[in-house]
């Protein structure tokens, strides 16, 4: 299923990173993110328009940080057997020390 959201509807530049994402179930890692959306490769069953709750592991001059968001699964793209693609929008989001 594919579900992509246009260019020009972005509201924040994506920048291609590598960083760890924690979800109640699963870990994985981001392929990308902005302030107000991310993609990352996890493992697990998502269906877009869900609600999703997930973490990710900043790493900052001042130390190891956590960004806990709240979104929508706006696409899903069955990678294999064991691995999903997911974009995200970010609905909410705080920042806490790790």
């Amino acid at each position: 299923m594919k579900a992509k959201l246009p260019k020009k509807k972005r509201k924040h530049q994506r920048a291609n990173t590598a960083m760890r994402v924690f979800l109640k179930s699963a870990t994985g890692v981001t392929r990308d993110m902005s302030a107000s959306g991310a993609y990352f490769w996890t493992s697990g069953t998502y269906a877009i328009g869900e609600s999703i709750s997930f973490s990710i592991e900043l790493k900052t001059a001042g130390g190891r940080m956590m960004r806990k968001c709240k979104g929508e699964v706006l696409r899903v793209e069955r990678q294999d057997s064991s691995h999903v693609g997911v974009g995200v929008r970010i609905t909410e989001s705080t920042m806490e020390s790790a």
